[in-house]
C-alpha cells in the first residue's frame, strides 16, 4: 500500500502544480485530491519540498534504469551524458509544466533553492557516475556544478521545446556539452603534475 500510496500522492501533486502553479498547491490540495488522508501523507511527505524530491527521485530512477550497467568502451563521456541527459528529459516531458513551476518558485524563494540544492546535487552526481565519470571529492564537485549549470541551461529551451523530437533540447544540449568537454580538455592539458618532494638534507 505504501508504493502504491507514495505514487497516487506523487501523481496527484505534480497534476496539482501543472494546474495552479507551485504556490498554489498545499499538502492539504494533495491530501484531498488524492485520497489520503492528512495522517497518511504527511508519513510520506510531511511537506512540498518533500514532494519535490520524492518527484526527482522518482526520475533519477527512470533514468537509471534505462541505463546500461556497462558502459560502451568505445563512447565518451560526453556521448553517455547526452544520452543519459536526453532520458531525463524525456522522462520529464510529461511533467514539463509541473516543473517549469518549481524552478520558478526555487528562483523566487531562495530558501526553497536552498532545501532543494542537496536533492539537485545528488541528481547530478547520479548521473555523472552513470556516465562513467567519478563525482567524488573536490573534482567531483566541479563536474557537478559544472553539470548542473548545463542541465539549469539547456532546461529553459526544453520548457519551450514543442518539437516531437526535443531536437531544440538536444541541439543546445549537444552544444553546451561540445563545448565543457572542450575546457575540460584545456584544463586537463594545463594542470601542473605535483612536483616529487625533495629529497630531506642531512643534518651537520
Amino acid at each position: 500500500m505504501s508504493e502504491d500510496a507514495r505514487k497516487k500522492a506523487l501523481d496527484t501533486f505534480l497534476g496539482l502544480v501543472a494546474e495552479r502553479g507551485y504556490g498554489e498547491v498545499s499538502l492539504a490540495d494533495v491530501s484531498m485530491a488524492s485520497g489520503l488522508s492528512k495522517a497518511e501523507l504527511y508519513r510520506l511527505y510531511p511537506d512540498k519540498l518533500a514532494l519535490v524530491a520524492g518527484f526527482m527521485a522518482r526520475i533519477d530512477g527512470e533514468v537509471l534504469a534505462a541505463t546500461p550497467e556497462a558502459n560502451d568502451p568505445e563512447e565518451t563521456v560526453r556521448d553517455r551524458l547526452f544520452d543519459i541527459l536526453m532520458r531525463r528529459f524525456d522522462a520529464l516531458k510529461p511533467h514539463r509544466q509541473a516543473l517549469a513551476s518549481i524552478r520558478r518558485a526555487g528562483l523566487r524563494d531562495p530558501l526553497t533553492a536552498l532545501v532543494l540544492g542537496p536533492t539537485v546535487m545528488r541528481s547530478m552526481a547520479a548521473m555523472l557516475e552513470a556516465a562513467g565519470a567519478d563525482s567524488g571529492g573536490i573534482l567531483g564537485a566541479v563536474r557537478q556544478n559544472g553539470l548542473l549549470a548545463i542541465y539549469v541551461a539547456v532546461s529553459r529551451v526544453f520548457e519551450k521545446d514543442e518539437s516531437g523530437d526535443l531536437s531544440k533540447t538536444m541541439a543546445a544540449l549537444d552544444s553546451r556539452l561540445k563545448t565543457a568537454e572542450k575546457w575540460a580538455q584545456t584544463f586537463d592539458k594545463h594542470r601542473v603534475s605535483p612536483r616529487p618532494s625533495a629529497e630531506r638534507a642531512p643534518a651537520a
